[in-house]
């Protein structure tokens, strides 16, 4: 068997130093996230003033790790699913604040649009991501059930059951596939390769 290329093993560190930066920032998402759940639990229900700060920083959280995201892909395939992604989490972020304003089931509903789009951009960075690193099967799907908890936030949005407290699950399902992401990128990208 030959040596590997140049060029080759010029890819293959790339393509390990870029694991490794999404693997440190997979585990800071997935911090970010069970934090998150904790404080809805704790608090959202008791403070109207805590569970609005908390629907309105889910998203803005997303553009600090969309841009941390790109950031960690330097020289990589063209990033256009990311800015869209942290284009559509500003926006959301505005417009659940402006949503707030009417009431939760307008805020959830904004939610659940945005959990749709950005579940499928999910979908597409992780196929795209699967050929070069690997380690990718838990982001996709994360980002299919991303898409089917939006439709049932849009779907239940006014049922009076439904509050802020029905996107902790949400949100502990993404911490949980952001932690197991993290874990299969710890492979190198040439072992991932047959996954």
């Amino acid at each position: 068997m030959s040596a590997p290329s140049f060029s080759q093993a010029t890819t293959d560190n790339q393509a390990v130093k870029i694991a490794g930066s999404l693997r440190s920032l997979y585990f800071i998402r997935a911090a970010f996230s069970v934090c998150w759940v904790i404080l809805v639990v704790l608090f959202a229900k008791n403070s109207i003033g805590i569970a609005t700060f908390l629907l309105i920083i889910y998203p803005a959280w997303d553009v600090a790790g969309t841009l941390l995201d790109i950031r960690a892909n330097r020289g990589s395939i063209s990033k256009t699913p990311q800015y869209i992604n942290a284009a559509i989490s500003v926006i959301t972020t505005v417009a659940v604040g402006v949503a707030l304003q009417r009431g939760v089931p307008e805020a959830l509903t904004v939610f659940g649009f945005w959990a749709i789009l950005t579940g499928l951009i999910q979908l597409v960075l992780a196929l795209r991501r699967r050929k070069s690193m690997g380690g990718q099967w838990p982001m996709i799907i994360s980002g299919g059930q991303s898409v089917a908890g939006g439709v049932s936030f849009i779907a239940l949005a006014h049922d009076p059951t439904m509050g802020i407290t029905s996107l902790a699950g949400y949100a502990a399902f993404g911490a949980f596939y952001y932690l197991l992401s993290a874990f299969r990128l710890s492979k190198t990208p040439t072992r991932v390769a047959a996954d």
